[in-house]
């Protein structure tokens, strides 16, 4: 039985423009006795469902808005919040967070929810896991929206500014998740850093956003490299779907020199939309990036 905590609800009454009433589900198979959360919006007949996935220190409050736009469109939103991230339950042993831990996650989340159609919508960790998930479920992913993130092949040099960040956080265990997300964000107010916050009450709960930081595969043999070379492989030899990328051009751990490599991996993958005034957390200006990749999409 995995030792775990979970967040009270009190602590997400009246987050700052983030409406949506979560789903939950208790008994994923590989997961029995925690919970996971997401958010499941708009209607169940629509043709189009965007899967959004966020990263590290965030969860779904990331794409509140994003998902207005969508939903304006006529089409289903699904966001799930990692394991140890939003309103997921939260492992308590550093250990028990794995490359794998996550992805298996997902993977079964699909199943469970028999989702097709899918537009991945991923940043950071929710493209470095998302990213190999394509290539397991070829009849279902259609598009790709990709921002300020890469699939961790281990076999290219990742940024100094990545390097920088995953050394601060091996110091810093107890991180201020608010803190962090609004020092890289120029337009985020204090509202919305205690948003992001609201999971996180003291360190017992912060195991995910310690670990994750530390399981980007940067060698060759790091847990996680193989799989993602193998999707590398896959998008550039079986990939048919349609591509949208947005790059918050401040970012200094996955901005444009990254965004680059990734672009080089992904077939026809379109010259990236730059936001001049982002950084890594691109999202908050999702209005426009949204707007921008349902007009790629003819959608």
């Amino acid at each position: 039985m995995i030792e775990y905590l979970r967040t009270p609800e009190d602590r997400f009454v009246n987050i700052h423009d983030f409406p949506y009433e979560p789903h939950y589900i208790e008994n994923l198979e590989g997961y029995e006795g925690l919970r996971m959360a997401y958010y499941d919006e708009g209607s169940k007949d629509s043709k189009e469902i965007f899967f959004c996935l966020h990263g590290e220190p965030t969860w779904s409050y990331l794409y509140r808005k994003m998902i207005p736009i969508f939903l304006d469109a006529g089409y289903r939103i699904v966001a799930p919040d990692f394991f140890g991230f939003g309103r997921s339950d939260k492992p308590v042993n550093d250990e028990i967070y794995t490359f794998d831990f996550h992805r298996n996650f997902l993977i079964e989340f699909i199943n469970r929810l028999d989702l097709n159609n899918l537009t991945l919508v991923c940043q950071d960790w929710g493209g470095l896991l998302g990213l190999t998930l394509p290539m397991e479920f070829p009849k279902k992913f259609k598009r790709l929206i990709l921002m300020n993130t890469i699939l961790g092949t281990g076999d290219f040099e990742i940024s100094q500014g990545f390097k920088a960040f995953r050394e601060f956080m091996s110091k810093t265990p107890d991180v201020d998740a608010g803190r962090l997300i609004r020092g890289n964000t120029s337009i985020l107010s204090q509202e919305e850093a205690t948003a992001y916050n609201a999971p996180f009450i003291d360190i017992k709960y912060k195991a995910g956003i310690r670990r994750f930081p530390q399981l980007v595969p940067t060698s060759y043999d790091a847990p996680g490299a193989e799989i993602s070379r193998k999707s590398r492989t896959w998008f550039q030899n079986e990939w048919t779907g349609d591509s949208f990328m947005a790059v918050g051009i401040a970012d200094l751990v996955l901005g444009p020199p990254m965004m680059e490599i990734l672009r080089g991996m992904i077939p026809r993958c379109p010259e990236p939309m730059e936001i001049k005034g982002a950084g890594h957390f691109v999202q908050e200006w999702g209005e426009d990036i949204a707007k921008k990749a349902l007009e790629a999409f003819n959608l």
